[in-house]
């Protein structure tokens, strides 16, 4: 009995020392596993904003979810094994790396379309810019003196000067007899008004009346068909040239405005008047891209006899 003692004696100390060595052991894991974690929440918090800017949500109603979701509690089946922190971590990690994977790809991807979206854009601008042997230039409307040309503008300045109207007396009466409408919307009245010119085919005066419309009404629900019917305007007036301009300017304001398919298959039409075949071509395509509904309802008459009409390789 007293050499048990004895033997029990000489083992506390190193009993001490281990249990010293445990408890001295256990932060430090604890610490490195914190900071694991830390920075894996940092990574998927990364991930989930990345996810958001590569699948917003879209305009049609498509809603696209996160890839890497937090696990909801009570969801595993109740004789699943229960899992170390490590493994945990792991699994999560693996997640991770998946979900940026798919990410890089669908952002490359995304990019390329738009890379060629943009130079089907700047294939089709240079026709209606550039000036060609026996045509003035053409530059694209702007709202200032000194203010830069963008697509997006509104307020616009007449392209090129009409050619003089001889105001014989049937001319006159023709305009006179041309009612301009009294709704109370004096802006809506301004655009309608320029519509009954163009369908009375007083070309010269439609134009002279949009462009008027267009620089006092930049922001009214009228603007992309006036910007659409001043185009179609030149285009009946004999002037493809500027009718493109018109065009190409509505297209790029904004496709998803009103007019902006009517503008880009009119801007094929412009092209083909032109003998501008290649543009013509580059115009259609993108129009049957972008606007398939179009393509197959309310435009499909107008596309399937331009189609007809361009050859396209």
């Amino acid at each position: 009995m007293r050499s048990f003692f004895n033997s029990a004696r000489r083992l506390l100390p190193a009993l001490g020392a281990a249990a010293l060595l445990a408890s001295s052991a256990m932060p430090a894991h604890a610490a490195d596993a914190n900071s694991a974690e830390l920075r894996l929440r940092r990574a998927e918090a990364e991930i989930r904003a990345l996810q958001r800017q590569v699948f917003p949500n879209g305009g049609d109603g498509k809603v696209f979810t996160a890839e890497i979701n937090p696990a909801v509690p009570g969801t595993a089946p109740a004789a699943a094994p229960a899992t170390t922190p490590v493994t945990d971590l792991l699994t999560r990690m693996d997640a991770v790396e998946a979900s940026l994977a798919r990410l890089t790809a669908q952002g490359e991807e995304n990019a390329h379309k738009l890379s060629l979206l943009t130079a089907r854009i700047d294939a089709l601008a240079p026709a209606v810019a550039t000036p060609s042997a026996g045509n003035p230039a053409i530059v694209l409307p702007s709202t200032a003196a000194g203010a830069p040309t963008s697509a997006a503008v509104t307020a616009a300045a007449p392209v090129r000067a009409s050619a003089p109207v001889t105001p014989t007396a049937a001319r006159v009466a023709a305009v006179r007899a041309v009612v301009k409408p009294q709704t109370g919307d004096t802006g809506d009245d301004e655009y309608s008004y320029g519509y009954r010119l163009f369908d009375a085919k007083l070309y010269p005066e439609a134009q002279q009346q949009l462009q008027m419309f267009l620089t006092r009404y930049p922001r009214h629900a009228r603007i992309s068909y006036a910007r659409n019917l001043l185009g179609r305007a030149y285009l009946e007036d004999g002037k493809p040239r500027d009718a493109a301009t018109w065009f190409l300017q509505n297209y790029q304001a904004g496709k998803t405005g009103d007019r902006a398919p009517d503008s880009l298959l009119n801007l094929a039409e412009a092209m083909h008047r032109l003998s501008d075949t290649r543009r013509a071509c580059i115009a259609l395509s993108e129009f049957s891209e972008t606007y398939p509904a179009e393509t197959a309802g309310r435009l499909k008459s107008q596309y399937d006899a331009l189609r007809r009409g361009v050859t396209c390789n």
